[in-house]
């Protein structure tokens, strides 16, 4: 017997890695489950260098970004490697999610459920790290954002003080993003193990929705051939990015330090928040408008317990596939306007996009009910 079916722990790996019964007709889609791992590793291992030079304090922040980008060696690679990381971290986590949609893995509600909250933890552990270089853009979303916390009933002003460590965005305001952005990935860490757990309990859903349990085979080499070759791939992408086009996904005004005096001509995210950001301000309410954003990515907590359709797949709920890829148009045009000025026609279309968005999800429930029905 080989020695990787004797040793315990070399054992568990085996079963985890090399052994593991997986659907005989997963496509390449079920890559990037593993590349958000490889690219978690990472962000960790590039951030843990990059805070070995980093000072969290308003007066040194922004110079010691410089000092890293001009002064440290091979410390401009590491900082474009890790701020446009996390744009590919995100990409393939939507593409990721809009997979699960597509093809219903949310009926397997634990590895859904822990999913959604290693979205709800990057997108925080992201808009921290935003914050960190401390250029005009850095602080002036760190203002916006925090006070979305003051439309909290009762206990609003509180929390944004607490927030802000006084009583305007400041040195206690950076020093705490830092160490909550520094721990947080470990907190993720944590979700991708146990999203791991649940999904090797359940086992993976696959592109006809179907139980495959009599129809399986070992995850290498069938598998792991593919994920090597999804890994080269998208690797070569991701360094022609970094190489070629470092800041194609930073702000200009993020390259000013910051200056509470001066405000930015147009407040914006990156470019994986601004479907929410465009949700956000197409309220006018604000705390209508905070509702709005939190439920924009809670909503999908909800999925698991409304959307129990007979097929998991859409692959047999044929009108649902066009429905789908309007879903898709309609958050790709929701991240287009979260960029555009605060103007006509963009707030009319933010507005209408906005109430899509929520409907598509009243929309999939009714047809999935209506097409099951027909089908019995």
């Amino acid at each position: 017997m080989s020695l990787r079916k004797e040793n315990k722990l070399i054992m568990i790996l085996n079963n985890s890695l090399l052994d593991l019964a997986s659907p005989s007709s997963l496509s390449y889609f079920w890559n990037f489950g593993s590349l958000l791992g490889v690219f978690l590793m990472v962000q960790i291992a590039s951030g843990l260098f990059l805070s070995f030079h980093f000072s969290g304090d308003v007066n040194l922040s922004f110079d010691s970004v410089i000092h890293m980008m001009r002064d440290v060696n091979y410390g401009w690679m590491l900082r474009v490697i890790h701020a446009n990381g996390a744009s590919m971290f995100f990409l393939l986590m939507y593409i990721h999610i809009g997979r699960g949609l597509y093809y219903g893995s949310y009926r397997f509600d634990k590895v859904w459920l822990s999913g959604v909250s290693i979205l709800l933890l990057s997108m925080a552990t992201a808009f921290l790290g935003y914050v960190l270089p401390w250029g005009q853009m850095s602080f002036w979303a760190a203002t916006v954002i925090t006070n979305l916390l003051s439309a909290v009933p009762y206990v609003g002003v509180m929390l944004v003080e607490w927030m802000w460590g006084g009583f305007a965005v400041g040195n206690p305001t950076l020093t705490r993003f830092f160490a909550f952005h520094f721990l947080l990935p470990f907190v993720i860490l944590f979700f991708v193990i146990l999203h791991l757990f649940f999904l090797h309990e359940k086992g993976s859903s696959n592109p006809l929705g179907l139980s495959s349990v009599y129809d399986k085979i070992f995850f290498h080499p069938y598998y792991s051939i593919k994920d090597i070759f999804g890994f080269a791939f998208f690797f070569v992408f991701f360094l022609f990015i970094c190489f070629l086009f470092p800041y194609i996904f930073m702000d200009v005004e993020n390259f000013i330090s910051s200056n509470p005096l001066v405000t930015p001509v147009h407040i914006q995210p990156e470019w994986y928040f601004l479907f929410a950001y465009t949700i956000l301000r197409s309220i006018s309410s604000k705390i209508g408008g905070v509702i709005a954003l939190v439920m924009s990515v809670v909503i999908l907590y909800f999925l698991p317990f409304f959307l129990k359709h007979r097929f998991r797949s859409t692959l047999f709920y044929y009108f649902m596939k066009f429905m789908y890829w309007v879903f898709v148009v309609n958050w790709m045009l929701l991240t287009w306007i979260g960029a555009c000025v605060v103007e006509y026609p963009y707030m009319g279309l933010g507005m209408m996009f906005s109430f899509l968005y929520f409907m598509m999800f009243m929309v999939f429930w009714m047809i999935y009910g209506i097409q099951d029905f027909m089908i019995l």
